[in-house]
């Protein structure tokens, strides 16, 4: 474990039973550590994920990977030059009506999917003051009033990782703030940024189109949405309600229960049977989920962000064990994330049409 402040390495140390310790990520590098998870402030993850891979470890990033283009291609040449594994802890890649509708898509169910939309509302009074803060210290408000665009992974994710099309052309628009805390203002945070909202129409790889919404003073619950449309059947997601349909009446099915995320007892999973307790459980996963595939050992532990935290876990650690790029590798990560760094120089702009660089494929 490894931390700047010395009381909190010591007392989180000492909480999870961790024997090795370092106080700095210089220090941890220069360790006989396989693997460096990041989980620092955002604006540090593109330069330390660097510094980490050069180091010869294999890297976990929290989201998003960097908050810049030239950072993240930056990183992408860490990772083919160096041949480390990289992966992003991009939950929405295993949501329940992401896997869903990439089983469905892939079978050829949903036929050519013509217009996809994601969202990620999440408004400041659902935790974001406390978030920022504990990121900013006494200059929090300087990186509280980022670019919503900045932070498009949870929406762009869904799209990219269905379909297997990637973001080609953008034009954006932003609403300007008008909110009275003043964290959406020029020379008050860093960017000069003034856009709470911001909405996004891409064309797509694949012919098609997408919208992305990214809203951060929204009159709304708050969460992650995906709905798709294809020449042959759609997914459309509201708030409480998944639905899919075709073009007759008759095929609608409605999936809200079955992509809810609750506790699975263990002995229902295929040859999970013989686990001696059968009280255990799967915790915060749907049916859709293939926990059959976890280690046993997962079973109980908590879970989180729609069944996706212990699946980011078993694929980072079978990624680095068996030397095979992860889902949410570095190439798809910058699918993942370029998309709303253009995007946001679109809005400033005024909604010019950009072109959003791509690093290609995974390798094989």
């Amino acid at each position: 474990m490894c931390d700047l402040d010395a009381a909190k390495l010591r007392d989180k140390a000492e909480r999870f039973g961790v024997v090795r310790t370092s106080p700095a990520l210089d220090d941890l590098c220069k360790t006989d550590v396989d693997a460096i998870v990041i989980i620092t402030q955002n604006w540090m993850h593109g330069p330390q994920a660097v510094q980490a891979l050069r180091a010869g470890k294999h890297v976990y990033s929290a989201v998003p990977s960097a908050i810049t283009l030239d950072e993240m291609t930056a990183l992408v040449r860490a990772v083919e030059q160096t041949g480390r594994i990289y992966m992003v802890g991009e939950t929405s890649y295993y949501y329940p009506t992401a896997i869903y509708c990439r089983e469905r898509f892939q079978r050829g169910d949903f036929g050519d999917i013509v217009y996809g939309e994601g969202e990620y509302y999440h408004d400041f009074d659902h935790g974001l003051y406390s978030v920022m803060q504990n990121r900013g210290g006494a200059d929090w408000k300087k990186i509280a009033g980022s670019p919503p665009m900045h932070y498009p992974t949870h929406s762009t994710g869904m799209v990219v990782s269905v379909t297997g099309a990637h973001m080609t052309h953008v034009s954006c628009m932003g609403w300007v703030d008008r909110h009275e805390d003043g964290l959406f203002r020029e020379g008050v945070n860093q960017w000069n940024n003034v856009f709470s909202n911001q909405t996004a129409l891409f064309r797509m790889s694949n012919g098609g189109m997408a919208r992305i919404n990214e809203f951060r003073r929204i009159g709304h619950t708050g969460g992650e949405r995906i709905s798709l449309y294809g020449t042959k059947a759609s997914f459309e997601e509201q708030t409480g309600n998944q639905v899919f349909v075709t073009k007759q009446y008759e095929g609608r099915i409605d999936l809200t229960a079955k992509l809810a995320c609750a506790e699975i007892p263990a002995h229902e999973v295929g040859g999970m049977s013989v686990l001696p307790k059968s009280d255990a459980v799967y915790n915060g996963v749907s049916s859709v989920h293939p926990v059959a595939r976890l280690p046993k050992e997962f079973i109980g532990l908590t879970n989180g962000h729609n069944g996706s935290h212990q699946f980011l876990v078993d694929d980072f650690v079978k990624a680095c064990v068996n030397s095979q790029q992860p889902p949410n590798n570095v190439w798809q990560a910058a699918r993942y994330l370029v998309p709303g760094l253009v995007a946001h120089e679109s809005a400033l702009q005024g909604g010019v049409l950009l072109e959003v660089p791509d690093f290609g494929d995974a390798p094989s």
